[in-house]
C-alpha cells in the first residue's frame, strides 16, 4: 500500500456505489484526501450541462476521478447514442471544465477500445480499433477528455472485480451456489484486476498529478497476470470451495458456444508497465484480492 501522506487535499469523484467508487471513498482519506462524491442524483452523466453544472459548483480541487460509466455492454449495441453522451460527451465536457479552472482530470476506460486480436498485451501506442458500440464510446470518450485541453489522464482497465456492484466474481459465486457445474468460456484472455488495487493506483496517479510530478497522458491498468474466463472462475470455485464444503465443476466452452450481442474481444490483457515506470505501483497480481474479496462476499452473505 502507498504511505499514509500528511497534506490534505481535496479529491472530487465521479460516481458514488459502483465498485471502483466504492473502493476510492474507502482508500482516498488515509491517502491524505479530503473526499467529495458525486452520485447520479447530483451528476447524471445522461443530462452533460447539468452534470458539468455540479462539478463546477464544487470546483476547484485538487484533482477529480472520473469513476461514472455506462458499462452495460451488450445493452450499448441498441442504446450507443446514450453510451456515447455518458461514456463521451459527458466526460469531454467535465474534462474541459477542469482544464479551465487548472483542476487534473483522471478518467477510466477499457480493453474494449482494442479489437483483440493481437496476441501478446496491448500497450498504449497500439491502435485502438472497438467492435462494440460500448467500445467506440470510450475510445470517443478518451479523445474528448485528451481534446479538452488540460491536464488528464486515461486509465485503462480491464475485468473488474470486487464485493461491491456488478461483476463477473459475483456472478459466479451467484451461480455456483446454485448449480453443480457452470460452463465458461475458455478462450477469451485478460488480467482481471481487483477494484481495491484499481483504487490504490489511481489515487497515487491524483496525488503525482496535484502535485505536478506528472501531466497524465494514457496508461494501462490492470491485474498482473492473465487468465481465461474459464481459469478465473476455477480460482473464485477454490477460495469458495471451504465456504461451501462443495465446489462446482467448470466446464470450459468457446466464445462461439456462448454468442452475446456484443463480441467479446478474445484477447483483453493490458500491459501496466508504462504506469509503474510513470508513478513507480502497478496493481498486484490478479489472484492477489481475490481469496479476501470472495470471503467477503460469502461471510457478508450469512
Amino acid at each position: 500500500m502507498a504511505g499514509r501522506v500528511e497534506a490534505v487535499a481535496r479529491l472530487l469523484i465521479l460516481g458514488l456505489t459502483g465498485q471502483l467508487a466504492t473502493e476510492l471513498i474507502a482508500q482516498a482519506p488515509a491517502e491524505g484526501w479530503e473526499v467529495t462524491a458525486l452520485g447520479r442524483d447530483v451528476a447524471d452523466f445522461a443530462d452533460p450541462l447539468a452534470c458539468a453544472a455540479a462539478l463546477g459548483e464544487l470546483l476547484p480541487a485538487d484533482a477529480v476521478i472520473n469513476a461514472a460509466a455506462y458499462t452495460a455492454v451488450d445493452r450499448a449495441e441498441s442504446e450507443e447514442a446514450l453510451a456515447h453522451t455518458i461514456n463521451a460527451e459527458t466526460p469531454g465536457r467535465l474534462a474541459a471544465l477542469c482544464a479551465g479552472r487548472g483542476v487534473p482530470f483522471i478518467h477510466v476506460s477499457t480493453d474494449y477500445v482494442f479489437d483483440g486480436r493481437k496476441s501478446g498485451p496491448y500497450v498504449e501506442t497500439d491502435l485502438a480499433a472497438p467492435q462494440t458500440a460500448y467500445g467506440r464510446s470510450k475510445l470517443a470518450g478518451e479523445h474528448a477528455v485528451l481534446d479538452g485541453g488540460g491536464r488528464s489522464l486515461i486509465a485503462r482497465t480491464a475485468w473488474v472485480y470486487s464485493a461491491h456492484g456488478h461483476n463477473f466474481l459475483k456472478t459466479m459465486l451467484r451461480l455456483g451456489a446454485e448449480r453443480d457445474e457452470l460452463r465458461v468460456v475458455d478462450d477469451q484472455h485478460g488480467c482481471p484486476t481487483a477494484a481495491p488495487e484499481l483504487a490504490r493506483c489511481l489515487l497515487v496517479a491524483a496525488r503525482a498529478m496535484a502535485e505536478r510530478r506528472s501531466d497524465g497522458g494514457v496508461y494501462h491498468l490492470a491485474g498482473d497476470g492473465q487468465t481465461s474466463w474459464a481459469g478465473f472462475a476455477d480460482a473464485i470455485f477454490d477460495h469458495a470451495a471451504p465456504h461451501w464444503k462443495r465446489r462446482p465443476a467448470v466446464i470450459p466452452i468457446t466464445t462461439a458456444e456462448y454468442p452475446t450481442p456484443a463480441p467479446r474481444p478474445a484477447n483483453s490483457r493490458l500491459d501496466s508497465s508504462r504506469f509503474e515506470t510513470g508513478f513507480g505501483t502497478r496493481p498486484f497480481g490478479w489472484e492477489a484480492c481475490l481469496g479476501e474479496i470472495v470471503k467477503k462476499i460469502l461471510t457478508s452473505e450469512k
